[in-house]
């Protein structure tokens, strides 16, 4: 039987593929894949039942995201990885730099607004692919001639947004974790004012926007939970009766399950009671 396995490669970018040998593979053990034209090299990121479900969930196109993924894929990991295979893999990362540096000088005499983020080798050097983030459409077919008589190999120039970027660069975000779009978070969705604005938080850009220029991705994953807690809280402005009388909510606080409460006549000063309280006077109150 064909095993599913996920590989990643430089850049958080990960594919899946068949492993057909009867010895396992573990998570990070180096691999040798097939890609098109050639070969690539890539760690093992996830095997067995957890491989499967994230292949069904994110793969496009793959014999592999059938309900039943026995089939025989159509790229297999070719092997694992020789001590002299991984070396080769590590030089090419250790030249990327300079690749990158290159291609931008080249990129400037051709005179094209374009910003060059990355630029990966493929393990048996046949590709060479530059990644770039431009405000708008780049025509850089010259470029690429220049590129593959000065590196001799097939050159794929791809174009990626800013939130690609993030992903591709990693960092570290202004919570003081790593970005999660690096780190675990599977799939970059759109994320809208409007989410902000149900999660009551500062509608000021350089308060809510990521290392990426963009709005935070934590506004989107985290939107179901604040608006799943907030349906145990009284909205804000209501005017409820409670233990103390007449009263309207100014505030709730869904993290410490606190009610802020005034007098309606606007009498004494405001008081905070912990929710269940407040849902415990207000049953009271309606007896």
């Amino acid at each position: 039987m064909t095993a599913v396995v996920e590989v990643r490669f430089k850049g958080n970018r990960k594919e899946y593929f068949g492993w057909s040998a009867d010895q396992p593979l573990a998570v990070q053990d180096p691999v040798i894949v097939e890609v098109d034209r050639g070969e690539d090299f890539g760690r093992v990121s996830a095997t067995g039942d957890l491989a499967v479900r994230k292949c069904g969930g994110g793969c496009h196109g793959c014999s592999l995201a059938a309900p039943t993924p026995v089939l025989t894929p159509e790229r297999q990991i070719v092997r694992r990885a020789s001590v002299d295979e991984v070396r080769i893999a590590d030089a090419l990362r250790a030249e990327e730099e300079a690749v990158r540096l290159k291609v931008t000088d080249r990129a400037r005499k051709h005179d094209l607004a374009l910003k060059v983020s990355d630029a990966e080798w493929q393990w048996d050097r046949r590709k060479l692919t530059i990644y770039f983030t431009a405000e708008q459409r780049v025509d850089f077919r010259a470029l690429v001639r220049d590129l593959a008589s000065l590196f001799r190999a097939r050159i794929e120039l791809r174009q990626i947004g800013a939130r690609d970027e993030a992903k591709r660069l990693d960092g570290v975000g202004r919570c003081g974790r790593q970005y999660c779009c690096s780190s675990w978070l599977p799939e970059l969705r759109p994320v809208s004012l409007s989410l902000a604005k149900d999660q009551r938080l500062s509608l000021n850009p350089s308060q809510i926007s990521g290392g990426c220029g963009r709005l935070l991705c934590c506004l989107r994953y985290e939107h179901d939970f604040y608006v799943s807690t907030r349906r145990r809280f009284p909205k804000e402005g209501r005017v409820v009766r409670t233990g103390a009388g007449v009263e309207r909510v100014l505030a709730v606080d869904i993290f410490r399950e606190q009610v802020t409460l005034r007098a309606e006549d606007g009498g004494g000063s405001a008081r905070v009671v912990p929710l269940a309280q407040f849902q415990a006077e207000l049953e009271r109150a309606g007896a």
